[in-house]
């Protein structure tokens, strides 16, 4: 058969950088055919492209790292797995077996927990959204609630009343920990004394009884000392509100942030070297922890996490659907998978390996998703040889937040699978149809066409 011309193009050459292997990084070549040995031929055959793909031994051993990081410093820690960063239930259900309790951010996320068999009070319910209904419930339930604003306060005392009896709550903090952006949308702010205000509220009010500090300063916190500089604020903040309200603080809920190895648009270094290791966040807040608390005081340490556990442990596999040049001579890419599934790839620069190995040479190119919008872009400027139409593409880490962020915008959202700790593929979640995006809507009689089936 022959090949259908193609007009040459010329590019500069860029050697790269001298380097011990004698070859320019230019001409790397990254190739993966398996995850975690199930071969991405057979996954893609059966379960089709796009293909999301969880590392169960990933997860797992994440958690355990950041278990015992902690443990090992502290005596009082609880992790609680953060929903909203993939709450797929295979997922949550892998997070709960290792011990985590649920962290979640709404109403639905609750249910999501209570539906996967949580008890309330093994639920830490945060949000700046929780309707009277839903707080009701948590309390009746026994969930730990951390106020966001002074209207959640007025709606618990409304539900003491109801009750006739007294809650136990904690509040939201936001402080400054050195860092910018500060956080300062959620929650009530340290500096400025507005925290205090509302603990002398809630004192005030009679119906309600601090016993926890909650506060979140951030995503993808690259700086240790941020969270020495948190917990020694919400330490000294915890023995003010007992000293002035005599009430007793059991927990210091420290939210989340820790980053995984995803790669931070705009930044020079790898991850491999830009980021601290989970000890060295661990040994930073429990050194701060050490100094700031008092002799024999061990309050309870929530830690939590989402990203840096599960971020590592999910792939998408993408397919090569066509190729083009465009019009300054750039070598482009079509793929199944675009912003519809991987919304992050705004701020982050993925990992991509081709499934085979592909003659050729490097050439700056860029990825385009599927959808029908300028800017559907996965990445805008990756070396790759040349593709031919079908080549699949692996992109990681994309564990965090692309499944609970993805969108049933001009594509079907895919199927999602986990491998076993054993090799063992399991489906978590089905690939979705046309009846997925139809269920709920209603069609008026009199709108209908007469050849509608």
């Amino acid at each position: 058969m022959k090949r259908p011309y193609e007009k040459p193009i010329i590019n500069k050459l860029h050697t790269g950088l001298m380097n011990k292997f004698g070859r320019s990084p230019a001409y790397a070549r990254k190739v993966r055919s398996e995850i975690d040995g199930a071969s991405i031929d057979s996954l893609v055959e059966k379960y089709g492209s796009p293909l999301f793909v969880y590392s169960e031994r990933c997860l797992r051993q994440k958690h355990r790292q950041m278990h015992t990081a902690f443990s090992t410093r502290y005596p009082n820690v609880v992790m609680g797995w953060s929903y909203k960063t993939n709450y797929l239930s295979a997922i949550c259900a892998i997070m709960h077996q290792q011990g985590s309790i649920a962290e979640v951010v709404s109403e639905m996320e609750y249910q999501k927990a209570r539906a996967a068999g949580i008890p309330g009070e093994k639920i830490i319910f945060n949000g700046p959204h929780k309707s009277l209904a839903a707080l009701e419930k948590a309390v009746k339930e026994g969930a730990i609630i951390n106020v966001d604003h002074l209207d959640e306060i007025y709606d618990l005392e409304q539900i003491t009343q109801k009750l006739k009896r007294k809650i136990h709550i904690g509040i939201r903090l936001n402080l400054d920990a050195g860092i910018y952006p500060q956080w300062s949308r959620f929650g009530f702010n340290l500096e400025t004394g507005q925290a205090l205000d509302a603990v002398k509220r809630i004192k005030q009010g009679g119906k309600l009884i601090l016993n926890g500090l909650h506060c979140h300063i951030g995503t993808f916190i690259m700086e240790t000392s941020a969270y020495a500089k948190e917990i020694e604020k919400m330490v000294g903040f915890a023995y003010e509100v007992e000293k002035t309200f005599d009430f007793s603080i059991e927990y210091l809920d420290i939210g989340g942030g820790f980053p995984s190895k995803s790669r931070l648009k705009g930044v020079y270094l790898p991850p491999e070297v830009a980021l601290p290791s989970i000890d060295e966040y661990a040994e930073a807040i429990t050194h701060a922890l050490s100094k700031a608390l008092r002799p024999g005081d061990f309050p309870k340490l929530i830690l939590e996490s989402g990203r840096a556990l599960v971020d590592e442990a999910g792939y998408l596999i993408t397919s090569v659907v066509a190729s083009k040049r465009l019009a300054d001579g750039t070598r482009a890419y079509v793929a199944d998978a675009g912003l519809n599934l991987l919304f992050t790839s705004f701020w982050y620069k993925f990992n991509i390996e081709m499934d085979r190995e592909v003659g050729g040479i490097n050439e700056h190119s860029v990825i385009y998703g599927p959808l029908c919008m300028n800017i559907d872009i996965l990445d805008e400027g990756v070396l790759l040889p040349p593709l031919t139409r079908g080549t699949r593409l692996i992109i990681s880490p994309v564990g965090a937040y692309s499944q609970t962020q993805s969108m049933q915008f001009i594509e079907y959202r895919p199927a999602a699978v986990l491998v076993g700790e054993k090799g063992e593929v399991d489906l978590i979640r089905e690939a979705e149809d046309l009846t997925d995006i139809n269920r709920r809507e209603k069609l008026p009689k009199r709108l209908a066409l007469s050849s509608a089936k």
